[in-house]
């Protein structure tokens, strides 16, 4: 099926979401709030969500594999969940100071994260990242970041850099040049954001060996998750974080994403141990939530006793009440257990895609680690985002559509998560639903 067919078919199931479209564009530009939430015609308008499922405007059914861009990590609405809220929101939307549920999500992210000594909550990922970086910078007193090139931390100026360059502006592989991801990120930023190569540690070591004495920080996802899900090789974390501590660099670890991976996140999982750590999506249990915490010595820069702290950290919702009750609730489910179910359904997934593509000879492959994937469609070696890059640019959006109407949904650049809710039959169905998606296009 070519994609004007999958476009007519997703048009004529989604008659009310159109309807709703149009009335968002009188009052919002685009008709939305969420610009990674948009595709051409126009998005569908979700209605409910319960355990994998979720349903739109038009009454479609949809396995969710995108479980609000992996932050779903029980799947919709879980019971325990919506109990902790409700039980919260009785007694109050928000208060003017800290509560007991803000305590409880405090010690069980420190004890997850043993590198993690001190811990404060922010609404949102973005805010979380803004706030380690500032706080790198005031404990080193260097301005300079650096980041890696497919790597996504947010929507702050600082980190708006090389997320997604084309590589005929990004230079070299082995010495990336700074690339503004967005209109209105001034030269400055450029400036002071160093950009390094995924996987490439030779490269790493020369780039920041010459930045060190002006680098406050280095800030990784150690999944290169919005860039693909590609895991570090051997030994990369490990060099990173030595090659860091050598010169007095702050090693951030964004785990945003891959908190989910572990009990106590991808420093867990790859036995490195970062100085800051930034959370979001999965710990708020589906409200909006950021975290950033780590060394105690680093993180005293907030402790506003005996005087004024050395930077303030303000936000009205910050700890908001039900979104610390929700990430207790989530966090307690989330057992050893837990998490060996999910690296079995995420076992499962991968392991059925990659037959499929074998017998079928398709260009592609799938990455991931734990309960995530992605579906990369090109045959080279997946090493960085550069490698991860689609030899046919419209083949993510394709699959994105035919999925759809088989049901489905997956990101627009075919990274997905697996839930608890899901059961071995749901990972069989997606599967399928790609096998009857290839066999057409």
């Amino acid at each position: 099926m070519s994609m004007e067919k999958e476009l007519h078919e997703y048009t004529a199931k989604t008659v009310r979401s159109r309807a709703l479209h149009e009335e968002a564009l009188a009052v919002m530009p685009g008709g939305n709030s969420r610009t990674t939430t948009f595709f051409d015609p126009y998005p569908f308008y979700i209605q409910r969500g319960q355990g994998a499922h979720i349903w739109d405007a038009d009454g479609n059914d949809r396995l969710d594999f995108n479980g609000n861009y992996t932050s779903l990590i029980l799947g919709h609405a879980p019971p325990e969940v919506v109990k902790a809220i409700q039980e919260a929101v009785v007694h109050g939307l928000s208060f003017p100071g800290p509560t007991e549920h803000e305590v409880r999500l405090a010690e069980l992210l420190t004890r997850r994260a043993p590198s993690v000594e001190r811990i404060r909550f922010t609404n949102s990922g973005t805010e979380a990242t803004m706030n380690a970086v500032r706080l790198a910078r005031a404990f080193t007193g260097r301005p300079r970041i650096a980041k890696f090139e497919g790597a996504y931390h947010g929507t702050h100026d600082w980190v708006l850099v090389s997320v997604a360059p084309d590589p005929k502006a990004a230079g070299s592989r082995k010495r990336p040049k700074p690339v503004p991801a967005s209109a209105g990120v001034p030269p400055a930023v450029l400036k002071h954001t160093v950009v390094l190569p995924w996987n490439d540690p030779e490269a790493c070591e020369q780039i920041i060996e010459a930045e060190a004495p002006n680098l406050a920080a280095v800030l990784v996802d150690p999944l290169l998750g919005i860039g693909g899900v590609i895991p570090p090789a051997d030994g990369f974390l490990p060099r990173l974080r030595a090659l860091t501590e050598r010169h007095g660099i702050v090693l951030i670890f964004d785990e945003v994403i891959s908190f989910r991976i572990a009990w106590g996140g991808a420093q867990e999982r790859f036995g490195v141990r970062p100085d800051l750590t930034t959370f979001g999506k999965i710990i708020g249990g589906g409200l909006p939530v950021g975290a950033f915490g780590g060394r105690a010595d680093i993180m005293s820069s907030y402790d506003p006793r005996k005087g004024a702290a050395r930077i303030s950290h303000g936000g009205t919702f910050n700890a908001n009440p039900a979104t610390m009750a929700a990430g207790v609730a989530t966090l307690n489910a989330l057992t050893p257990e837990a998490y060996a179910r999910l690296d079995a359904l995420g076992e499962r997934l991968r392991g059925g895609v990659t037959r499929l593509l074998a017998a079928t000879r398709r260009k592609g492959q799938v990455s991931g680690v734990g309960s995530l994937f992605c579906l990369h469609w090109t045959p080279e070696p997946l090493s960085d985002y550069r490698s991860s890059r689609p030899k046919d640019p419209e083949a993510p959006l394709r699959l994105f559509m035919g999925l759809l109407n088989e049901g489905i949904l997956l990101t627009q650049r075919g990274l997905g998560a697996c839930s608890l809710a899901m059961t071995e039959e749901d990972i069989d169905r997606f599967v399928n639903a790609l096998a009857r998606v290839l066999a057409r296009s």
